[in-house]
């Protein structure tokens, strides 16, 4: 996904684009209405961690335990990031993420290819 950053001036409302914004809409919206919202977008980030790191282990081939002793993580953090309780953060995200675009590479380093 491409980020577009932008600045908005909302003291000038010339600066504005039509269209871009229901002021009313936004105005009207509820703090549990916000916080509904953004407990719905973190259960949507952790499926999508958690359908990442089960798609990377399964492109290498390997079960829960074998994947965990390849990349030196308890089977629980495993099973955690597999069933969306909890995210792959820091040098295992990164990990994840070289294993998902160089997985022959990334074994051979780890001393496992």
């Amino acid at each position: 996904m491409k980020t577009i950053r932008m600045k908005i001036d909302p003291s000038t409302p010339a600066a504005l684009q039509p269209g871009r914004i229901d002021r009313l809409r936004v105005d009207a919206t509820t703090e549990q209405e916000i916080a509904r919202q953004q407990a719905a977008d973190d259960k949507d980030a952790l499926q999508d961690a958690a359908r990442f790191a089960l798609r990377v282990r399964q492109r290498l081939g390997l079960s829960q335990s074998q994947f965990s002793r390849h990349i030196n993580v308890p089977i629980e953090t495993i099973r955690n990031w597999e069933q969306g309780k909890r995210y792959p953060t820091g040098a295992a995200k990164a990990l994840l993420r070289v294993l998902d675009r160089e997985p022959e590479a990334a074994l051979r380093a780890l001393g496992e290819g």
